[in-house]
């Protein structure tokens, strides 16, 4: 089933509606879920979240895309801010905003010597000016992880 048959078919058991235009993948967005264009009416949607196998997230962005799509055909409040959209993306079981794609960042890892309190940072930190938060102790460097 292409991408477009998939928006349809959601279309019709989620909201009732038909979907009349195209749905496109667009590999160029970054954060994004997706996007409504109402110059033309079709839907860019980020393979990025179909290719992570969580079937259900994804289904909850084309429903986002959708209430923005539905909204303004019917001439109410399509946008984020608008009152018609948040009521309508609840009602639909939709999310307001896309999960990050990033996997964690590179940390750092220091404990303390006095008490075992360990501290992870993305940035390197100079052991000789920073003490512990809890005691006072001494940081030293662990293991560098990558999470």
């Amino acid at each position: 089933m292409n991408l477009t048959e998939y928006v349809k078919d959601v279309s019709r058991q989620d909201f009732g509606m038909e979907f009349q235009h195209k749905a496109l993948w667009n590999s160029r967005l970054q954060t994004t879920g997706g996007r409504f264009f109402p110059q033309d009416g079709h839907l860019d949607f980020n393979p990025k979240f179909c290719k992570k196998g969580d079937e259900e997230t994804f289904r909850k962005i084309v429903r986002h895309e959708l209430c923005h799509y539905h909204l303004y055909y019917a001439g109410k409040g399509y946008r984020h801010r608008d009152k018609d959209f948040k009521e309508l993306l609840l009602k639909v079981n939709g999310i307001r905003y896309a999960p990050s794609l990033r996997s964690k960042t590179f940390y750092y890892s220091y404990q303390c010597q006095n008490c075992g309190q360990v501290y992870q940072r993305k940035r390197r930190i100079n052991t000789e000016k920073f003490a512990c938060g809890s005691c006072q102790g001494r940081l030293s460097p662990q293991n560098q992880s990558q999470g």
